[in-house]
């Protein structure tokens, strides 16, 4: 009796040490941008970078714009976005082309 508590109680562990949790929720989309003010350019090769939400785990939180010299010579800033894919809301990043 005692060998078979023992093999079922080992059985038991190995298939729960074998479970596997998923966890996954679905947010809204970020809310409406708030009104920037962008300030004067502070040199003729400066762009400007729009503003956007970010997710931060709990919330969206909005990450202010800036001005900043592209990398490269004339290279524009394609602004990041939002995406729906698998009924989520992703962000893709902004880059320069």
């Amino acid at each position: 009796m005692k060998r078979l508590l023992s093999v079922g109680f080992f059985a038991f562990a190995m298939l729960a040490g074998a479970a596997e949790v998923s966890v996954s929720a679905r947010f809204g989309p970020p809310p409406p941008p708030p009104r920037e003010v962008i300030v004067v350019r502070p040199g003729p090769r400066h762009v400007w970078v729009p503003g956007h939400y970010f997710w931060d785990g709990r919330r969206y939180v909005w990450a202010s714009g800036y001005w900043t010299v592209p990398p490269r010579g004339r290279a524009g800033w394609v602004p990041g976005r939002w995406e729906r894919r698998n009924g989520m809301h992703i962000w893709v990043e902004g880059r320069w082309r």
